[in-house]
């Protein structure tokens, strides 16, 4: 029986082998969430340069949550990041999910990035 952290592993390695095959250099759109937050960066891995940045953390959304650990928090933060990468000109992302399951908050976070204009 496998542990929960070797799920998890085992779960990051085939994420991030499929998305180095299926992504073909596109700008990468990571995250991370913890129990209070959530975290996502527009990664140009070309240059190995952020280009948007958006979390529960900041002071334009810390005040309007409640909290930053749940779906709600996540929604505001997928629009903001998507938002701040069309000023810096990106349209196009791959969606780099780490190990994390494609439900309940990173769902949000993508789903809302999606209708504020992002594809991926």
């Amino acid at each position: 029986m496998k542990t929960v952290q070797q799920k998890r592993a085992h779960r990051k390695l085939r994420n991030r082998s499929q998305f180095r095959k299926k992504s073909a250099g596109r700008i990468r759109m990571s995250i991370n969430r913890s129990l209070l937050n959530i975290y996502v960066q527009v990664i140009d891995d070309s240059k190995g340069q952020t280009i948007a940045a958006a979390s529960t953390v900041d002071k334009e959304l810390r005040e309007s949550l409640k909290t930053g650990g749940n779906v709600d928090a996540a929604a505001a933060v997928g629009k903001l990041v998507a938002e701040r990468a069309q000023k810096a000109g990106v349209t196009e992302v791959a969606f780099d999910r780490g190990a994390y399951r494609y439900h309940g908050r990173v769902k949000a976070l993508a789903d809302a990035a999606r209708e504020a204009g992002l594809s991926f």
